[in-house]
C-alpha cells in the first residue's frame, strides 16, 4: 500500500505545516518566530495533530507558559534556564530570575521538502545565556514518517464499545539535535534533580499533552502509572481521552538506541520524566539524576520518536507496532 503524501507549507518567519494530503489534515506545525524573552525563546511543534485531527498538544497553558508542545529545552544549562519561567534554586524552590533565562535562536533551515509518505525540516540554531553570549550551536532535523491509516474493518474495541477514533490510523516524528559546546569551558546539563529537588529530572525533549489528558495512562513495558516517574525504558506512551469527541489518542516516545551515554549510574536508555497531575506530560530527560557534561568542541547527539495514534493503545499493539517499526 502506498504512502499518503505530505504536503509542505512555510510561512516565511513564522513555521512551517506539514498536512497529510487524503484528508487534508495538518499533522504539525513547526514554528520559530521569535517570543518572549521570559519563556526561554525557541522554536516548537504546535499544534501536533492526530491523523483525525485531534490535537495533542497544548500551548501556553496558564500554569506554565513557556509549555509550548514538543520542544527541546534545557532547565539547567551551566547555571542559565532554557526552559522557561522560574528557576529552580536549591532550599529557595523557584524564583524569577530573569537573568537566568536564555534563549534558542533560529538561523536558517538547510532542508524543507516532502514527498510521498516522507517530511523533512532540517534547521540550524544558535543557544545563548541571557545576555546574549553564543554558548551552542545545534543542528535540528524534524522527520515525519510512517502515515499509516487503519484499514477498513481493522477498528478494535474496548470495554464500553468501539473507539470512534481508532479509524485514523498512526504516524511519526523523528526528532534529532546535535548541539555543540562553542564555549571555552564545559556545558553542564541538569535539571531541577540535580539542584535537589526530587522527581523533578525534566530536561530535554519535552511534550506537553492538552488538558483533556489530565490523569491520563501512562505504560511502559514492564510497569504502568506514574510511578514509572526516574526510571529506564526504551519507550513510554501516554493515552488519553479527547475533549469534543468521543474517543481516545495515544503517543508513544522513544529513544534510540544511540543515545545511551554512560555516567555514575552506568549506561541507560532513557530516564523519563512523566506526569499525568496535574497535567499531561513527558520528556525523555537526557539529565535526570545526574549531571551531563559537554567539553568545548564537542557535540551531544539525541534522536528520538514520537509516535501519534488514534484510539486507546494497549501495551500488547504497543509492542505489536514498534516491532513493525525498528529503529
Amino acid at each position: 500500500m502506498s504512502s499518503p503524501a505530505l504536503r509542505v507549507t512555510h510561512v516565511l518567519g513564522d513555521r512551517i505545516t506539514v498536512a497529510e494530503e487524503r484528508r487534508g489534515v495538518d499533522l504539525i506545525s513547526y514554528v520559530y518566530r521569535p517570543e518572549a524573552a521570559w519563556e526561554a525563546p525557541k522554536p516548537y511543534a504546535h499544534p501536533l495533530r492526530t491523523l483525525a485531527d485531534n490535537v495533542v498538544t497544548d500551548y501556553r497553558p496558564n500554569d506554565h507558559r513557556w509549555h509550548k508542545g514538543l520542544q527541546m529545552t534545557a532547565s539547567h544549562l551551566s547555571g542559565q534556564n532554557l526552559w522557561g519561567g522560574h528557576t529552580y534554586v536549591h532550599g529557595q524552590d523557584y524564583q524569577p530570575l530573569p537573568e537566568r533565562v536564555g534563549s534558542m535562536a533560529h538561523l536558517g533551515f538547510d532542508e524543507v521538502a516532502a514527498d510521498a509518505g516522507h517530511a523533512v525540516i532540517a534547521e540550524r540554531l544558535s543557544w545563548h545565556h541571557h545576555d546574549g553570549t553564543h554558548w551552542a550551536d545545534e543542528r535540528r532535523r524534524i522527520e515525519l514518517h510512517d502515515v499509516e491509516h487503519a484499514a477498513p474493518g481493522t477498528d478494535r474495541a474496548d470495554d464500553d464499545g468501539a473507539d470512534a477514533t481508532d479509524t485514523g490510523g498512526s504516524w511519526t516524528l523523528t526528532w534529532s539535535s546535535a548541539i555543540t559546546n562553542r564555549r571555552d569551558e564545559p556545558l553542564r546539563f541538569g535539571s531541577p534533580t540535580t539542584h535537589g529537588r526530587e522527581a523533578a529530572g525534566y530536561t530535554g525533549l519535552f511534550w506537553r499533552g492538552p488538558r483533556a489528558f489530565r490523569g491520563g495512562r501512562i505504560l511502559g513495558p514492564d510497569g504502568e502509572g506514574p510511578g514509572l516517574m526516574g526510571t529506564q525504558a526504551p519507550w513510554l506512551a501516554y493515552g488519553g481521552e479527547l475533549d469534543g469527541v468521543d474517543g481516545h489518542a495515544t503517543l508513544i516516545f522513544r529513544h534510540a538506541p544511540e543515545n545511551d551515554h554512560t555516567g555514575a549510574r552506568g549506561t541507560h536508555p532513557a530516564h523519563w520524566f512523566v506526569r499525568n497531575e496535574p497535567f499531561a506530560a513527558v520528556a525523555p530527560s537526557y539529565a535526570f539524576h545526574e549531571e551531563l557534561v559537554l567539553a568545548p568542541g564537542d557535540t551531544l547527539s539525541r534522536r528520538y520518536r514520537v509516535t501519534v495514534a488514534d484510539g486507546e493503545w494497549d501495551r500488547e499493539r504497543i509492542a505489536e507496532y514498534l516491532a513493525e517499526h525498528p529503529w
